[in-house]
């Protein structure tokens, strides 16, 4: 969609910007982004929960970052949240909007983390805001594929597949 570009545009020269000056340095750069988001997770979620009641427990904000904080920031709710009620929650986005972009294959799996980093940071710069310690960590189990192709009226529609998953462990 045409509203998500600039997003996109933005996050993949912040990611270029970043790895560029850390000079090679992946685990660097990796931990400025991640830096970076959880700055931007922490202000988002001020301005989002601000007219809302008080969570009741954990399970109550999850639920909050899943449906509301996602969609302010992706435009979609997650697909999946499950938990063993133990302090870890595995959310999955099956279409994961950062990722999309990038073609299939191995050869870019290594790539992942830096593009993961941000996003990773945001979501817990949003719990630590709501007073909830965590740490974030994303798996990514495959890169995104072109599922379909449908072709009308000079169109192409590609479809890509994607599981991604963020493993929070408060």
């Amino acid at each position: 969609m045409a509203h998500e570009a600039p997003f996109q545009l933005l996050h993949s020269e912040l990611i270029h910007y970043i790895c560029k000056t850390a000079d090679g340095e992946n685990g660097r750069s990796v931990t400025k982004l991640e830096n970076m988001g959880f700055r931007v997770g922490q202000g988002l979620i001020e301005r989002l929960t601000k007219d809302t009641a008080r969570f009741k427990d954990e399970l109550d904000v999850m639920k909050f970052i899943c449906k509301d904080f996602w969609t302010c920031v992706f435009k979609k709710q997650i697909d999946n949240l499950r938990t063993n009620h133990q302090g870890i929650y595995v959310l999955q986005d099956n279409k994961f909007l950062l990722l999309s972009h990038m073609s299939a294959g191995k050869q870019y799996l290594e790539h992942a983390p830096k593009y993961l980093a941000f996003t990773c940071g945001l979501v817990r710069g949003a719990l630590s805001n709501m007073g909830v310690k965590s740490i974030v960590t994303a798996e990514v189990s495959v890169m995104p594929a072109c599922k379909t192709l449908n072709v009308e009226s000079e169109m192409i529609y590609l479809t890509f597949d994607l599981g991604l998953k963020f493993l929070l462990r408060l």
